[in-house]
């Protein structure tokens, strides 16, 4: 109040109309250290760090937390985050890769087109003590140990035209497990149909004594998916879901 009568008493009624001007609270980050901060971000961390932070950033370019992530977000920059990736150099890809869409989508008449693989080292775990259940406005709770069972191998052949899945839990996942698997998916197919599987390039797919098999097999027909490619397996999908929903 007395500031606003000192200001009534110079300016009259104009001193309380119209507002005076202020300086401003915080100086803006130069360009030049915006550019700073967008260079050394994209560039390799220094020392032995994997990423950069916003605090280590901050003292390599001497302003505060705050105007990093200022400075991040308005560049929409975030270092925390990684993308993988992986590109087949398969030199046959485009080839494979219609043979096994074509299988998928358009499968042969008096043909069963199966997608094969393994799923290894899966765990068997249980919580040392049972967990409370979900609750409004509480979470689900388990305890952070946990005691092993073993692992097992899961081999599964996924048939692609109804959904439907043979599969075998097996110790091991060497050439011997694979053909006894083989021989069980041979038992489950009807007699008089082609079998077209579709695998990847796991060295125990392509065992001689596997490739004997197929031999003594001929209804047998392996598709190998392309080097670094076995997403285009579709058994993977159901390997993701068992992994997200049962695991």
């Amino acid at each position: 109040m007395w500031r606003w009568q000192a200001r009534y008493a110079l300016a009259g009624v104009d001193g309380l109309l119209h507002d005076k001007t202020r300086p401003p609270g915080r100086a803006p980050v130069p360009t030049a250290t915006v550019a700073k901060v967008l260079a050394l971000t994209c560039s390799e961390p220094r020392g032995q760090a994997t990423h950069w932070t916003g605090r280590a950033m901050a003292q390599a370019s001497g302003i505060s937390l705050r105007s990093v992530q200022r400075i991040w977000d308005a560049h929409r920059l975030q270092p925390h985050r990684l993308r993988t990736f992986k590109r087949s150099n398969d030199p046959a890809f485009a080839s494979k890769v219609e043979d096994i869409v074509g299988l998928t989508m358009d499968p042969p008449m008096h043909t069963v087109v199966l997608s094969i693989d393994e799923k290894s080292q899966i765990q068997a775990l249980d919580r040392t003590q049972p967990g409370l259940p979900l609750k409004p406005g509480k979470c689900g709770t388990m305890t952070h140990d946990y005691k092993r069972n073993g692992v097992t191998t899961l081999f599964a052949a996924l048939n692609v035209q109804d959904g439907t899945v043979l599969r075998r839990c097996m110790s091991q996942h060497r050439h011997q497990e694979f053909v006894r698997f083989l021989n069980a998916v041979e038992r489950a197919v009807p007699a008089g149909k082609l079998i077209h599987a579709i695998a990847d390039n796991y060295a125990t797919h392509k065992h001689p004594k596997v490739r004997a098999w197929l031999e003594r097999h001929p209804r047998w027909v392996f598709h190998f998916t392309p080097t670094s490619a076995s997403w285009i397996n579709a058994v993977e999908g159901f390997f993701s879901a068992l992994s997200r929903r049962r695991l």
